[in-house]
């Protein structure tokens, strides 16, 4: 009973962080910008370290203005990428990437706790997260169900400022490797044909495998349950796609 209670908060982070960021893997996917998580959540990290330790002021709130910030600087600075040079635009998101882990490693190395502040944004212990972490997320969740009921991804600065916003509010509770987890592996069960709840549940059953597999044998949180959610979005490379049904009505037979 003590171990249920102690994994409730992990478990709600886990589902608020699936149902929010499936919805943006698929689009991800379409788009085919997959690198964009890994150059705006790194963008997030960067700037956190360099609030947190350059000028020496430590914050949570402070923090995550900073990981806003910098994911919106730089998600709508690829959204102009995409649109002057379409072509080139995943080898520029990777050097975005590139660069903001060179600069999140510059500033985490100027602080004697600057490497532990570093891992904790790559990979974050899901099992301490807190409270407020959790219901950010589950708002975050909210959000996206409801835009998912409107046509708000289909406009490209609409979808790339919902990108940061949540990105920015995931990185901190989960870290980077679990967000871009969450991100792809569901969107690639969607791709191949199966419903999106169906998708976020089974990631979820997956997830938590791995936060058991975490607790039970002590490892680290944040990087079994990525592990466990990129083995299941693997699995999808396996299965035949299925097509997709069509909304149109059949049309009667001509005489």
């Amino acid at each position: 009973m003590a171990m249920q209670a102690w994994l409730a908060l992990p478990m709600l982070a886990l589902l608020g962080g699936l149902l929010a960021l499936s919805p943006l893997g698929s689009q991800v996917l379409r788009r085919g910008v997959v690198f964009i998580d890994l150059a705006v959540a790194q963008a997030a990290a960067a700037a956190v370290i360099g609030v947190h330790f350059l000028l020496d002021m430590a914050s949570l709130w402070l923090d995550q203005l900073a990981a806003t910030a910098g994911a919106l600087f730089v998600s709508l600075f690829i959204a102009g990428i995409t649109r002057r040079w379409p072509a080139q635009r995943e080898a520029l998101i990777g050097l975005l990437y590139v660069a903001g882990a060179c600069l999140a490693m510059l500033g985490a190395g100027a602080h004697p706790h600057g490497k532990e502040k570093l891992i904790q944004l790559l990979a974050a212990d899901v099992l301490w997260v807190n409270t407020s972490s959790v219901l950010a997320l589950m708002l975050c969740a909210a959000v996206m169900g409801w835009v998912c009921q409107t046509r708000w991804l289909a406009n490209d600065t609409t979808f790339y400022a919902l990108f940061a916003l949540v990105t920015s509010l995931a990185v901190p509770a989960l870290g980077l490797f679990l967000v871009f987890s969450c991100l792809i592996a569901p969107a690639l069960w969607i791709e191949r044909g199966m419903r999106q709840w169906t998708a976020v549940l089974v990631a979820w059953a997956a997830a938590l495998l791995g936060l058991s597999v975490s607790w039970w044998l002590d490892t680290p949180s944040g990087p079994s349950i990525a592990l466990s959610l990129t083995l299941w979005g693997m699995l999808s490379l396996f299965v035949t796609r299925k097509p997709l049904q069509s909304t149109q009505p059949a049309q009667p037979p001509q005489p």
